[in-house]
């Protein structure tokens, strides 16, 4: 079992002990997933580009336990789904690669249907 596969069950655990299974279908866990994500931006939303890559130690603190929420949510949603996230991510790297060449990609952000 990796470390992704243990946090799951840890994860699954915690949400039994508690009887919050019957809470946590793909739909409920979703929309726990966004709402998570949006507490995020929250703590970003009105910093300039310079004061988001230097986060005071507190900042970060707190930005690590949104980032926390929001992994958190996204294994219990995949594990629920039947989603193995690595080799999710792995075959959308490979797909990012053939939309982005490095020859049309190359220091833009453009996105691929733009591409000529």
């Amino acid at each position: 079992m990796n470390e992704l596969e243990q946090l799951q069950k840890k994860l699954r655990v915690f949400a039994e002990e508690r009887d919050w299974d019957k809470f946590h279908s793909p739909k409920n866990l979703v929309m726990a997933l966004s709402g998570e994500v949006g507490e995020l931006v929250e703590h970003f939303q009105w910093l300039t580009e310079e004061q988001s890559l230097h986060l005071t130690e507190e900042q970060k603190e707190e930005v690590a336990c949104e980032a926390a929420d929001v992994f958190m949510y996204l294994l219990c949603f995949t594990e629920k789904t039947n989603i193995n996230l690595l080799e999710a991510c792995e075959k959308k790297l490979a797909i990012n690669a053939q939309k982005y060449p490095l020859r049309k990609s190359y220091g833009v952000a453009t996105k691929y249907t733009k591409f000529k």
